[in-house]
């Protein structure tokens, strides 16, 4: 029931607008947690990533209200945020499982696209496990995605993807386009992080500033260009070297 999903998971998704000396921006974020004083809001790091050393974020509701958000911390190799802001007991999104989501599967992408505030999109889940890269060269963002045929465009970026339970699966976070220059609209091939790989980033910056990330100690042979990887070296100790992989 799409008509009763939106209606529930609409007053937890917000926008987010970003000023800056690089720029201003937009995008789309969850209400995470609500305590009685303050509000975690979940994002990708590419929509507030301008405003890190200067600028101001600020974070609009369903309503029309506006109060100023602050950086909690961000992971920019797996383009999550977290934002906080001054206003507590707040409607929270509730949190699926992505690992027991299937092709096929209905789904709602909700946010703010091109500044259209709480804007609801359908479609189904199109496959799982897309290698997506996102970002500049040096900055780039990998992510293990969910694709989705809900149409999905600029501003969405933090937004939700729903389940058919109201769940939020996926954090939206990159579109495909056939734009040979300047930005294109949706053409159906959206992507999302799934959320049992965001939380874990969330849960580790709510409670600390930051987040870790594993490491598997294995250098590689940039010079190499043969078909696939050659390992040039290992780091002492690390779980490559424990596991017995060989350089």
């Amino acid at each position: 029931n799409a008509k009763a999903i939106s209606a529930l998971v609409t007053p937890s998704v917000v926008s987010i607008s970003v000023r800056s000396s690089a720029g201003n921006g937009s995008g789309s974020g969850s209400i995470y947690k609500s305590t009685a004083t303050t509000s975690y809001i979940v994002t990708n790091n590419h929509v507030i990533e301008s405003a890190v050393s200067t600028g101001s974020i600020k974070v609009e509701f369903t309503n029309g209200d506006q109060v100023d958000a602050t950086i909690v911390g961000r992971d920019p190799m797996y383009d999550l945020a977290v934002l906080a802001i001054k206003t507590g007991n707040l409607p929270t999104i509730a949190v699926g499982d992505s690992s027991k989501v299937f092709v096929g599967d209905p789904v709602l992408a909700i946010g703010s696209p091109l500044g259209l505030a709480s804007t609801v999109t359908g479609g189904i889940v199109s496959a799982l496990n897309r290698p997506v890269t996102t970002g500049d060269v040096g900055s780039e963002s990998y992510v293990n995605a969910i694709q989705t045929d809900a149409a999905i465009n600029p501003g969405n970026s933090g937004g939700a993807l729903v389940d058919a339970n109201g769940r939020i699966i996926g954090v939206n976070s990159a579109i495909a386009t056939l734009s040979s220059g300047g930005t294109s609209g949706s053409i159906g091939l959206g992507f999302s992080i799934p959320i049992n790989e965001a939380k874990r980033v969330f849960e580790e910056i709510i409670a600390t500033g930051k987040s870790t990330r594993p490491v598997l100690g294995v250098f590689f042979d940039t010079e190499f260009a043969g078909i696939g990887a050659r390992i040039l070296r290992l780091s002492p100790g690390e779980g490559a070297e424990k596991a017995g992989i060989p350089a």
